[in-house]
C-alpha cells in the first residue's frame, strides 16, 4: 500500500510534504487517480543540486508515460528553486503491482 509517508524519500525532510504534494496534482488520466494514489512513485532523492524522482507505469505499453514524466517535472518545477535540477527516471523493477495503490485508490477501483 502506497501513501505519501511510504515513498521512499533522502534528503531534506523539509522538502518531502512539498514534493508528495506536486506528485499529487500528476493524475494518471486511465483511472483519474494521482500518481502517488495509484503507487506510481517508488522513490524520491533530493540533494542541494538535484531531486531525482524514480516512477514506474502500470503497463509498458502504457500511452501516456511521457505526458506523466512531462507532468512530474512541471509541477516539481513550480515549488523547486530554479537552480535545482529535476530528473525523472522510468524504472521497470520491481515492476507494478495493485497492491502498491493506497487504500483508498483500491477502494475507489473496487480491488
Amino acid at each position: 500500500m502506497t501513501d505519501s509517508s511510504n515513498i521512499p524519500f533522502t534528503g531534506e525532510d523539509i522538502w518531502r510534504e512539498s514534493i508528495t504534494k506536486a506528485l499529487r496534482h500528476v493524475v494518471d488520466p486511465e483511472v483519474s487517480l494521482s500518481i502517488v494514489d495509484v503507487g506510481l512513485i517508488y522513490g524520491v532523492d533530493v540533494s542541494q543540486a538535484k531531486v531525482h524522482v524514480r516512477m514506474t507505469m502500470t503497463s509498458a505499453a502504457c500511452p501516456v508515460t511521457d505526458m506523466l514524466i512531462d507532468e512530474v517535472q512541471a509541477e516539481l518545477e513550480q515549488i523547486l528553486p530554479m537552480e535545482t535540477a529535476i530528473e525523472v527516471e522510468l524504472v521497470w523493477e520491481p515492476p507494478w503491482t495493485p497492491e502498491r495503490m493506497s487504500a483508498n485508490a483500491r477502494r475507489i477501483m473496487h480491488w
